[in-house]
């Protein structure tokens, strides 16, 4: 397993429509480990293949325990929204940056593991927002594009420096 690089505003794969995964095997199984690391290392909750570079619909993300911990979704289709939240979100391909953004409350996705055996997921609150914010990286959208208000994020420590 690496930690990989992280792909930052503006590099134009983010724009990119990423393509589905046909092929199950190791090469699979090593990005998302590597993008696992990656998103642990950043630290971050989420991350989409685009992100290190790789146009595969291919997601990772872990919102804690309560949300199930470490997800993995492999071609990543929505089936379902609904209800509305807004509030908070960054991107570790854009750092600095924060934006409120308005998504649902509740979101059905049916998904592949990395094996290729579908499964779907239903999250909400935090794991609804997630969910969104990597799919949307899957099809060439950042939060920015979408947000009601984008602003820089606040530092923390050393006087704010």
């Amino acid at each position: 397993m690496a930690i990989r690089l992280i792909v930052k505003d503006p590099d134009p794969v983010l724009r990119e429509n990423a393509v589905q995964v046909t092929k199950f095997n190791s090469n699979l199984h090593k990005l998302l480990d590597d993008m696992a690391d990656t998103m642990y290392d950043a630290p971050g909750v989420g991350l989409a293949a685009p992100q290190v570079g790789i146009l595969k619909r291919v997601v990772v993300m872990d919102c804690g325990e309560e949300f199930g911990g470490l997800i993995e979704l492999v071609n990543p289709e929505i089936l379902e929204t609904s209800g509305e939240q807004y509030g908070p979100e960054g991107c570790l391909s854009i750092p600095g940056l924060q934006g409120d953004v308005v998504r649902p409350m509740n979101v059905k996705v049916k998904a592949q593991n990395r094996n290729g055996e579908e499964f779907v997921l239903e999250g909400t609150d935090l794991l609804a927002r997630c969910i969104m914010h990597e799919v949307d990286h899957l099809n060439g959208v950042l939060f920015t594009d979408i947000a009601v208000k984008v602003y820089r994020e606040e530092i923390q420590g050393n006087g704010g420096r």
